[in-house]
């Protein structure tokens, strides 16, 4: 088994994003299926019996995805033939157990974001208020140990299985917050946030995993963001959990004690949900596999399900990549932009802005520096929720494009507010409003997007080693800001970093421009096709 956030079997051919988990072409052809379009909870267009849905629909799913990718490519109707999945109703449902999957991502969100009003109270505590270097450290630790736990969540999960693993995971989570609410020293501290932050590595790895592997095809889109909604749910929570800093100084070891609650709960959450039916198939757990899916989708979807991953298991025959494969001609245009787009996530300033919002906002005359950080993260729960909405109308290149622009906007805005004079008396103000609209244009594209990004633009023969080499960017470059923001910040000053953060969102603009095609609505034939021809 590979370790990776994505690991399938090259063998089995799996492509969630290509599988159809509901009635195929044939049952449409036998049963003349009458619908119309309502919507449900979560914005989508979903049908009931009385629209007509017979010939459209048996050219649309009858067809091979190759040639279904040529003939998309040839007419530029690509979006309209992939928003034309018809959807049966069934008795079982993936919401419950995406909910307890999320926990991991309220508790990526919540250790991320926990230092950011513990710190200046804790470093008083352990006796570290002058060592800018040591301060650096304890907020960067989790960022160390989340690197080793996303190379590792992969292959946990290829080996013990998706809910086992949440269960495994809960422990470094629950001993590593422990050892931060009770530490006495910051060696103590040190080593809790490394625990902590093995935890949350895995959960990135796992929690979009699951859900993916779990999800029908047409509300994917939406269930990914709702993992990057529930970490901005976590960060939130840590932001408002800092409140009563205030008054009791100590409380910032009851702000680690509270992440204890999530991490027992995704324990036994985990315990009783129902295992992947793709993993279980691939290890030959077919009686097993069968159960789970009767669970997710109801049992009249068993048998059509079980003959989707039979067809799968046939797809490829290529053997898995190797990591030197994905530096081939081949693979390189793909790889990098996997890469380069969380390079660009981290080095557009946004861990900057969640770890250090308080002292940001002290600086420019804000009281309560807290309040408005939590201000902050209710932008960023809210700028998810209309991106969550707008992923399959607006599609994940033009959000990311809407995204990185306004960031560059709102860097610049910042910039200017703690060097033009002119500005000076409404310092306090605009710092509120710049982060705010910051976070808001983040949240929108830059946040969510990469991630969903990763299992569409990556081929099944290089997934596993692909996603495990983004997010191994991912976790460094946010390591190196984390460690060395404040050193920075020092001897460079903040409106100086700012700038550079803007310079950062124009790159990234220019680079999506040229280089990110157009996901919405586009199997993975399609998608690898596009990258290749614009290499």
């Amino acid at each position: 088994m590979q370790a990776s956030t994505f690991s399938f079997k090259a063998k089995s051919g799996f492509a969630l994003q290509n599988r159809r988990l509901y009635p195929s072409a044939t049952d449409f052809r036998k049963n003349s299926v009458s619908m119309t379009k309502r919507n449900n909870c979560f914005g989508l267009e979903l049908f009931s019996d009385s629209m007509r849905a017979r010939g459209s629909i048996q050219t649309l799913l009858g067809s091979s995805p190759k040639g279904r990718s040529v003939r998309a490519q040839a007419s530029g109707d690509v979006e309209d033939a992939g928003s034309a999945i018809i959807q049966a109703k069934s008795s079982g449902t993936v919401l419950p157990y995406v909910g307890v999957a999320c926990l991991g991502a309220v508790l990526f969100g919540y250790h991320l974001g926990v230092v950011n009003g513990a710190l200046e109270y804790l470093a008083k505590d352990l006796g570290i208020a002058e060592n800018t270097v040591l301060q650096g450290w304890v907020v960067s630790a989790l960022l160390a140990g989340a690197t080793v736990g996303s190379f590792t969540g992969g292959s946990l999960a290829d080996k013990f299985g998706r809910t086992k693993t949440f269960v495994l995971d809960a422990i470094p989570l629950a001993v590593g917050a422990f050892l931060c609410a009770t530490a006495q020293t910051v060696q103590t501290m040190i080593i809790g946030r490394i625990l902590a932050g093995i935890g949350i590595g895995i959960s990135s790895a796992i929690v979009p995993l699951y859900i993916s592997e779990i999800s029908p095809t047409e509300i994917r889109g939406t269930l990914g963001s709702v993992n990057q909604l529930f970490i901005c749910v976590g960060i939130l929570a840590a932001l408002v959990a800092g409140l009563p800093l205030a008054g009791n100084p100590l409380w910032w070891r009851t702000m680690f004690t509270v992440a204890l609650v999530p991490s027992v709960l995704l324990a036994i959450g985990m315990a009783f949900s129902p295992e992947s039916p793709r993993w279980l198939y691939q290890q030959g757990r077919i009686s097993e596999a069968e159960v789970s899916i009767r669970r997710l989708y109801g049992k009249e979807r068993v048998a059509e399900v079980m003959s989707d991953l039979d067809a799968a298991s046939q797809g490829s025959s290529e053997p898995e990549a190797g990591w030197f494969d994905l530096f081939s001609s081949r693979y390189m245009k793909v790889v990098s932009v996997g890469a380069t787009l969380f390079l660009f996530q981290q080095f557009a300033g946004i861990n900057a802005v969640v770890y250090y919002s308080t002292s940001v906002f002290r600086s420019a005359g804000i009281t309560s520096d807290v309040a408005a950080s939590a201000l902050v993260g209710a932008a960023n729960v809210f700028g998810t929720t209309i991106a969550s909405s707008l992923m399959d109308k607006r599609g994940r290149r033009s959000l990311l494009l809407t995204s990185f622009s306004g960031m560059a906007a709102s860097m610049l805005l910042l910039s200017l507010t703690f060097t033009w004079g002119a500005l000076a008396p409404y310092s306090g103000t605009l710092a509120v409003v710049g982060t705010v609209l910051y976070v808001l244009s983040f949240s929108l594209g830059a946040g969510p997007v990469p991630a969903l990004l990763l299992p569409e633009i990556f081929s099944s023969r290089i997934r596993a080693k692909a996603v495990a080499l983004s997010l191994g960017m991912h976790w460094i470059s946010n390591f190196v800001i984390g460690l060395y923001f404040l050193s920075v910040v020092t001897k460079f000053g903040i409106s100086t970093v700012y700038l550079g953060f803007a310079s950062v969102c124009l790159l990234a603009v220019m680079y999506i421009a040229g280089n990110v095609v157009e996901t919405k609505g586009r199997s993975l034939e399609e998608i690898e096709l596009a990258l290749t021809s614009a290499a």
